[in-house]
């Protein structure tokens, strides 16, 4: 979550499918079922992936000249990784006035859309459908039922969302309303900047600070990682911090860090508001960010 190029990178690379017990979700990658499923936090992906493409080289290098001259380009690497092959009987009323096939696009971005159509999101949560009929003795049993879904309505459900993602912003129709554009992630992309290759590293007197005042039963890294990204992604004009909680029940490998985890780390380290649509926000106590204002004073001197 904080190393934002490497979030690209598994993003739009190649996927390990594979799990040591029941309990290991690798085979997922980079998402939850929810994601997968629900489509879930979503935005957060494809934002990565537009400052990606907006901003970055295939090295991770930072492009010359501006993004705004890249936005058509980027907005064709969206499309080529959300494509998801037409239906064989659909008509042309039934294909809306949008497409969601991009298999032109893979000339273009060859990792990103196959020849046939089937993008990088819809290869990804079709393979873990087959990695869990295939390896059942590594999975819990309910990930059967969640392959049983994928194989029965993802295809409808995803080509449903990657037509919403191209509604024009001033749609005057509902289909427009409340719902994430492809417009809107760029946007955001554009006003983000480049993507982190590096979170900052906490200084000693609040690590151990930490160490004392996190309970047992709490993974330490997840503590760890919470207030380096509230350093990193922090405004200027508020105290508060969006933590894309379903986000990191991906980085963490399983939901224990938003059902458990989460809840359970007093208000001592850090405060949040009550979470929604798998995202809440929270601050870290006063006295955490005086021993930061208090470390970087001293670097400063």
């Amino acid at each position: 979550m904080l190393n934002e190029w490497q979030e690209f990178l598994e993003y739009t690379g190649a996927v390990t499918y594979t799990a040591a017990g029941k309990n290991d979700t690798t085979y997922l990658g980079r998402f939850t079922f929810d994601t997968l499923l629900d489509f879930e936090r979503l935005a957060r992906v494809l934002t990565i992936l537009a400052r990606g493409y907006l901003f970055h080289g295939t090295d991770g290098s930072i492009l010359q000249g501006g993004p705004r001259s890249r936005i058509d380009y980027a907005r064709r690497a969206l499309c080529a990784w959300c494509s998801v092959p037409d239906k064989k009987t659909a008509t042309p009323k039934e294909t809306w006035q949008f497409r969601t096939d991009f298999r032109n696009l893979h000339q273009e971005f060859p990792d990103l859309v196959g020849e046939d159509g089937v993008g990088w999101f819809c290869r990804h949560v079709h393979s873990v459908a087959g990695f869990i009929r295939e390896n059942l003795e590594k999975v819990r049993k309910t990930a059967l039922d969640k392959a049983v879904v994928i194989e029965k309505k993802f295809d409808t459900a995803w080509r449903n969302k990657v037509l919403q993602f191209q509604a024009a912003i001033f749609s005057p129709q509902t289909k427009g309303a409340w719902t994430l554009r492809f417009d809107d992630v760029i946007a955001d992309a554009l006003e983000l900047g480049p993507l982190r290759q590096g979170g900052p590293e906490l200084p000693p007197v609040l690590l151990e600070k930490l160490r004392v005042a996190v309970p047992s039963g709490i993974p330490f890294e997840i503590v760890q990682t919470l207030v380096a990204y509230y350093i990193a992604n922090k405004p200027e004009d508020s105290d508060w911090v969006v933590l894309p909680v379903a986000n990191f029940d991906a980085y963490f490998g399983g939901t224990s860090f938003s059902k458990k985890h989460l809840k359970a780390i007093p208000e001592t380290i850090i405060v949040r508001d009550g979470m929604g649509f798998g995202v809440c926000r929270y601050k870290i106590k006063d006295e955490l960010i005086a021993l930061l204002r208090s470390n970087d004073n001293q670097s400063g001197a």
